[in-house]
Formats: structure tokens, sequence, C-alpha cells
């Protein structure tokens, strides 16, 4: 396990260096069929971690948000956001990162998150803990919702009545609320301390496979929003410190 979670680090620092490199350059920009926006350089690092894999690990699966799926029959597959965060990258913000998870049998095992603008690594194996860069990190302490420090789902524009009830019911009873436009950030900050919880209700396996398995070895939770497990096939989830699990998991059902 340890040479894969050292080949998801390195495919995701040289995808991370070619996008800060091409930050604020001219980009040529699509929109997709659910609107959201894909770039060149997006594809570009997509290309460049998919090589490095196919180099490493020649016969495993690979889940790519813009070049689908390269089925192989593998038991191990790999789960690749190349940009998270793309419309921030876009209008010139810092907040994006390159997310790759791993599976095995259909488990997530190993995560690596890698902010470009900050050079922060995040890595997480199973029973191995989570670490920042080689320093192992942890969740919050925080388990009084009045202090504590949440992110939100920032696709507004889906399930927008849905997601604001909820909203509405969230913000009285924290500290505050953020929105980052990137789950990699917002996965990391949690499994570090920095945000104490989330709430998201569309999200793709691309943009979670990694951070699930950083959280929950930072010793945090992360489950669905009817309190189970977190499959591939989940879009909506609740991930916290696992002192305010509870809380937030009724203020997401109750939506």
């Amino acid at each position: 396990m340890r040479n894969i979670v050292t080949v998801a680090m390195q495919a995701a620092r040289e995808a991370g260096e070619y996008l800060r490199e091409n930050h604020r350059t001219t980009l040529t920009v699509e929109a997709k069929e659910d609107r959201s926006l894909v770039t060149n350089v997006d594809r570009e690092a997509e290309r460049l971690i998919r090589a490095r894999i196919e180099a490493a690990f020649p016969g495993h699966d690979i889940v790519g948000e813009e070049r689908g799926e390269t089925s192989r029959g593998s038991d191990w597959a790999w789960v690749i956001d190349p940009m998270d965060g793309t419309h921030n990258y876009i209008r010139g913000m810092s907040t994006y990162g390159v997310s790759i998870g791993v599976m095995r049998d259909n488990s997530f095992v190993a995560g690596v998150i890698f902010m470009p603008e900050t050079s922060e690594m995040y890595a997480a194996e199973r029973g191995s803990g989570a670490f920042r860069n080689d320093t192992r990190i942890g969740v919050s302490a925080r388990s009084a919702l009045s202090a504590c420090t949440l992110a939100f789902d920032s696709e507004l524009r889906l399930e927008t009545a849905r997601k604001l009830r909820a909203l509405g019911e969230l913000s009285p009873q924290v500290f505050n609320v953020r929105m980052f436009g990137s789950s990699a950030r917002t996965l990391s900050h949690i499994a570090e301390g920095v945000l104490d919880g989330v709430i998201e209700f569309s999200d793709k396996l691309w943009d979670f496979a990694a951070g699930f398995v950083i959280i929950e070895e930072a010793g945090g939770r992360m489950t669905s929003f009817a309190g189970a497990e977190l499959s591939p096939r989940d879009t909506a989830y609740v991930a916290t410190n696992g002192l305010i699990h509870d809380p937030l998991l009724r203020i997401a059902g109750s939506a």
C-alpha cells in the first residue's frame, strides 16, 4: 500500500505544479452538460496523473472526472479529480486542488489531496493516520455547535430550496458558515481541524474519494445523510470531527 500512496503523491504533485504554473494564463473553457466548467488545463492535469498511475500499476482501473472510466477488471480503482475547484481557478482564485482516491474491492483505502498554491500535501491510508506534509493531523475537538465553523455545499443553484432550508436551520446554531467551491479544500480543512464539519448535497465520487479516507484517518466521521457508511454511489454526505456529527445529520435529514 505504501507504494500506492507514494505514486498518488507524486502524481498529485506533478499535476498540481502544472496547474500552478499555468494559473492565470489564457485558458480554453468549456461548459459541460451539467453546467460545470472544464478547461484544457484540467484535461492535461488528468493526462499527467493517468500516465504516472498506468506506468506504475498498468492493470488498475481508473475513474477520472474528465476522461471517464478505464476498466481493466481490477480489484483496484483510482479515482481522480485533476482540478477540484475549476471555477475558482478560472476566476484567478487560489482555492483549488488535486484529489486522488484509491479503492479496493469498492472500499476506500487511501487518499491524497494536494493544494498547489500552498504546497500542502495531505495523505492517508487505512490504519496509518493522516498527514499534511509529513506532520500528523487530527480533527478539531469542538463539541458545541455555537463554537463551530462549518462549510456548506456551494452549488446553491442545484436543489436550491432544499439547501436553503438546511442552511437557514444551520446558520443560527453555529459560529459561522463558509463556502469554498472546492471539496478538496473543505475536506482537508476538516481533517486538520481548521473546519469542524460540512453538509454536502451534490458531490461526485471524485470530489470526496480522497477526502473520505483522510478525514476518517484524522479521527473524523463521514457518512451519508442517513448516517450509513459512505459508498461510491453517494452524492450527499455529512463530514465532521465526529463530535458534532449527529446534530448535522438531523439538520441535513430534515431538509
